[in-house]
């Protein structure tokens, strides 16, 4: 048994913030969070005095590709399967690395979930998953599969288009692929019903099966969306074909449009907005966008795209937001809660509460000022950083 005593403890629940806290763990569970008086540590438990300094919920980042696009390499690693523009039968899974060192700079900078997903150059990129940043086995890493990728925009024009010569070339182009893709899923449920009514048999397709799950409602459908009108085209097919599961990921001008948000209880990803206008579609790009999203009632998560922007500088991300409008006493919720109830983890991950996984961040300051760290970080119970010891992965002498 763990425990995390005399901390000013953030649970980003209605418990609120604990002076004088604890947080009790036990087999990679919290077993009990309350004032230090109320918790009854046992004697023979593994302690840590946070000596009253922030401790909060690990960080959850819900739009990234960290173990996917292999750190330090200038190619986009295992996050696009470019053949085809449609891509629904490939799984994020199957291509996440536990040892790409983004995922051990995650956990140091306290980044202790992510959402790790297939890139933007197609306009269907497959499931994506969320993943814990420390362990051995991507498989038991993984939390859950959270959606299927898509993309509007100028990559899946630039990758296809420009690159080999296929549609789709234009933005009709690209939102009339995405729909026929989901007309297709549409029709092979029509199919595989009758078969199955029928008794006859049927011929299963991956891609098709994957696609199955979000016209059903099963899955998510998470869309890369920077411009207003790519926003707007992703609603009006969301309507067209009934999808009311969907995130915007990115959703740069996503401002612009915060009552759509709002009216269709669309969350938005955020970010990442400490990036240079390196296309048209960027050229709006701005820190305030989600505090403007947040104000308008808009469920806010931020995001750093890692490798785009390193995974440990989430928290810096955040306070940048700050400083550009989003309220200080929501702005840890962007990053814990908010973006684990986005991808359907909140039971797991996101806060600290009796029964969720012990993912837990100590922290030598306030979290999202530039010269804070994590001091301790604690992933699934497992002691991943301790900022006093040599900060080598403690699970192989020869690491890194």
């Amino acid at each position: 048994m763990q425990a995390i005593v005399n901390g000013e403890v953030r649970t980003v629940s209605e418990a609120g913030t604990i002076e004088n806290g604890t947080v009790l763990f036990e087999d990679g569970k919290i077993v009990a969070v309350g004032a230090d008086a109320d918790v009854d540590v046992p004697d023979d438990a593994e302690v840590i005095d946070a000596g009253g300094k922030p401790v909060t919920p690990g960080l959850v980042e819900a739009h990234s590709h960290a173990g996917m696009g292999e750190w330090g390499e200038p190619e986009d690693g295992d996050v696009n399967e470019l053949t085809d523009p449609v891509t629904p039968h490939v799984n994020a899974l199957d291509g996440f690395h536990p040892r790409d060192e983004e995922l051990q700079h995650a956990y140091q900078g306290g980044v202790t979930t992510v959402s790790a997903r297939m890139g933007s150059a197609n306009v269907v990129g497959g499931i994506i998953c969320s993943m814990k940043t420390y362990g051995d086995l991507a498989d038991e890493m993984l939390i859950q599969e959270d959606g299927m990728k898509a993309a509007m925009g100028e990559n899946p024009k630039r990758v296809h288009g420009d690159q080999n010569g296929r549609e789709p070339t234009t933005r009709p182009g690209i939102a009339a692929t995405l729909r026929q893709a989901l007309m297709d899923a549409e029709g092979y449920v029509s199919r595989r019903e009758k078969a199955e009514e029928e008794g006859d048999p049927f011929d299963r397709d991956l891609g098709l099966e994957n696609l199955a799950r979000v016209v059903e409602g099963d899955l998510p459908l998470r869309v890369h969306a920077h411009r207003a009108d790519d926003i707007a085209t992703v609603f009006r097919i969301a309507d067209e074909f009934g999808i009311s599961d969907l995130s915007i990921e990115h959703a740069t001008e996503g401002h612009v449009l915060a009552d759509e948000f709002v009216k269709r209880d669309v969350p938005a990803i955020v970010g990442p907005s400490l990036y240079s206008g390196a296309k048209y579609e960027l050229s709006n790009i701005t820190f305030e966008t989600a505090g403007i999203l947040h104000e308008a009632g808009v469920k806010v998560a931020i995001q750093t795209d890692a490798p785009v922007l390193p995974q440990e500088h989430l928290d810096v991300c955040v306070g940048l937001a700050i400083r550009e409008g989003l309220p200080e006493e929501v702005a840890l919720e962007t990053v814990t809660r908010n973006p684990a109830e986005i991808l359907g983890i909140e039971s797991r991950v996101g806060t600290l509460e009796e029964g969720t996984d012990a993912d837990v961040v100590v922290w030598d300051g306030e979290p999202f000022e530039i010269t804070s760290d994590a001091e301790h970080v604690f992933v699934d119970g497992q002691h991943a950083y301790d900022s006093e010891r040599d900060d080598r992965d403690p699970r192989d002498e020869y690491a890194w």
